[in-house]
């Protein structure tokens, strides 16, 4: 069951990966010119995306905890469902900006009254030079670099569940899951990996 499972992420070309992810966005799309997202469709759109975007990130930090306490890798997947997560985040962004706002002058008017648009930026903002270099010419020219660099996901992730927590009006229980699920996460990368048991010697008599 595992086995045939990883060689089939192993053989999933990426082109299909952004294929699936873009037909998302074209779903939301057509819904919203339909009628099918409800009274206020440019929100529902804009929450959406916002979500997705989160949801893929987590996804992107739940494939090291899989491979290392299971062996289940999709390690094929990350650089590309990296991108779709970003991808997501910047529709998230735009559909506020263009199509909520409108006005550019209302887009920093709105950026300056609800600090967790502020939030949500930064974390865009960290993810667009990861974003940038997710191919191979970018990891053969940063080296060990790269490596440092991609791991501001972390940072950009955590950031996405505050923003969440903090646009959400009342008190709603998903948003905070979201963010223990993030936390939980990180923590686990920070637990010390199993060293390989040493053989005893014999000692002499």
């Amino acid at each position: 069951m595992i086995e045939p499972l990883n060689t089939f992420v192993r053989k999933t070309p990426n082109w299909l990966l952004y294929l699936i992810g873009a037909a998302y966005p074209a779903w939301l799309l057509y819904a919203g010119l339909s009628g099918g997202l409800g009274v206020d469709p440019v929100k529902a759109m804009e929450h959406a995306l916002g979500k997705a975007g989160l949801q893929v990130l987590i996804a992107v930090l739940l494939i090291t905890p899989l491979r290392r306490f299971s062996k289940f890798n999709f390690l094929s997947w990350r650089r590309a469902l990296g991108v779709i997560a970003f991808f997501y985040i910047l529709l998230h962004f735009l559909v506020w900006m263009v199509l909520d706002v409108q006005i550019l002058s209302q887009v920093w008017a709105d950026i300056v009254k609800r600090p967790y648009i502020i939030v949500g930026m930064i974390s865009l903002l960290i993810l667009l030079p990861l974003a940038i270099t997710s191919n191979n010419i970018s990891i053969r020219k940063l080296g060990p670099r790269w490596r440092k660099l991609h791991k501001a996901t972390y940072l950009a992730v955590a950031l996405g569940g505050v923003h969440y927590i903090m646009q959400t009006k009342g008190f709603e229980y998903e948003p905070y899951i979201y963010l223990a699920v993030v936390i939980g996460l990180i923590a686990i990368r920070k637990l010390p990996k199993k060293r390989a048991a040493q053989p005893v010697k014999r000692q002499v008599a």
